[in-house]
């Protein structure tokens, strides 16, 4: 079918969309950039992978590098390909990030378009030689449709829905850091869940009534080391990505502890929901955030100073109004609408658009 509908039209004329049905994370992105897109009047189509004539293909991930032997058949066909590449540093030590990078460096003159979230990854593929014309700097955006302002009595009745004592003081971390889909018993070192228990860990002594709202798959190893630290949690697995917006309602702060990202969304996230942020400088928290104007930001692996700025959050109203209020403004201006021109440029002269 893909094959007779690219042939039976306009080359470059329709955009054709492969997801990744595994990713949570890149199956919404896949339907928001999808909806913009639409909105700047590109025939698009959700696609199964197989059969592009002269036509335009976005993939979610830069998992299409593991496969150049695909990839090249559709530049044999005169097939524009573009894709996303928000993480895998070559350097992180992991064989497929290095197997993708590599096969960047060797094929990237058949690539039309690569979209990266965040400077440091923009900088890894434009030393691949790559023209620079082809990446584009796209953060990953929020909907806000999706999300609303955390207030005094939404804290106290989602609290209260999930059975979270009121008078704690409630850490929130929303993503997956277990290597497989499993228990996740196995620590993905670039999400630094170990980070993130050391924190804990100091927090726990100077706050006793922390609390931890975990959400996400494979979430196993945080288990594991909150209840070596009896530190009480909850674990919330959801099926459909909005409902996320109910557990930003109930928590103090959010903590991202990360050795590596694309995103994480939970920077917008947080921010769009008035919930005060404490992260490491990794993917575009680098570009995004402002240290002490619209979250707190540390170094990697720097366990202490996240405990130190949460502790600071929690103990200065003032700090914390002017973190929420600048973070909101932040996210206003990185909603997937705002960043509609940026995605104009990146379809420019990709798929034909009629006039």
């Amino acid at each position: 079918r893909n094959v007779y509908n690219s042939i039976s039209a306009r080359p470059f004329s329709k955009l054709f969309f492969v997801g990744d049905s595994s990713n949570w994370v890149l199956s919404w992105e896949v339907k928001e950039v999808m909806e913009i897109a639409r909105k700047l009047k590109i025939n698009t189509s959700i696609s199964k992978n197989f059969g592009f004539i002269n036509q335009s293909i976005f993939y979610a991930s830069k998992y299409i590098l593991l496969n150049p032997k695909y990839f090249l058949y559709l530049s044999s066909i005169q097939s524009h390909i573009a894709f996303s590449y928000f993480h895998g540093y070559p350097d992180s030590g992991e064989p497929t990030a290095l197997a993708c990078y590599q096969n960047l460096k060797k094929y990237h003159r058949r690539i039309s378009r690569i979209q990266v979230s965040h400077s440091k990854m923009k900088n890894f593929v434009l030393d691949t030689k790559i023209d620079p014309k082809k990446v584009f700097l796209i953060p990953i955006a929020i909907n806000p449709d999706f999300f609303k302002q955390q207030t005094p009595e939404s804290k106290i009745k989602v609290r209260a829905a999930l059975g979270i004592p009121q008078q704690a003081v409630v850490i929130g971390s929303f993503q997956k850091d277990g290597v497989g889909m499993g228990d996740g018993t196995e620590p993905k070192a670039i999400k630094g869940p170990d980070i993130f228990i050391k924190t804990l860990e100091i927090l726990k002594n100077k706050i006793p009534e922390i609390f931890v709202l975990l959400s996400g798959p494979a979430r196993g190893y945080v288990i594991n080391g909150l209840e070596k630290l009896n530190i009480p949690y909850k674990h919330i697995y959801l099926s459909h990505y909005p409902d996320i917006c109910q557990l930003f309602q109930c928590i103090d702060v959010y903590i991202i502890a990360s050795r590596e990202e694309g995103g994480p969304k939970a920077i917008l996230e947080s921010m769009i929901s008035g919930v005060p942020l404490v992260t490491t400088r990794v993917g575009q928290a680098m570009d995004l955030v402002e240290h002490e104007k619209n979250a707190m930001m540390t170094s990697v692996e720097d366990s202490e100073g996240l405990a130190f700025f949460t502790e600071k959050i929690l103990q200065d109203t003032s700090l914390k109004n002017k973190l929420t209020a600048t973070g909101l403004l932040t996210a206003k201006s990185n909603t997937y609408s705002a960043h509609i021109p940026l995605w104009k440029r990146f379809f420019d002269d990709f798929v034909y658009v009629e006039k």
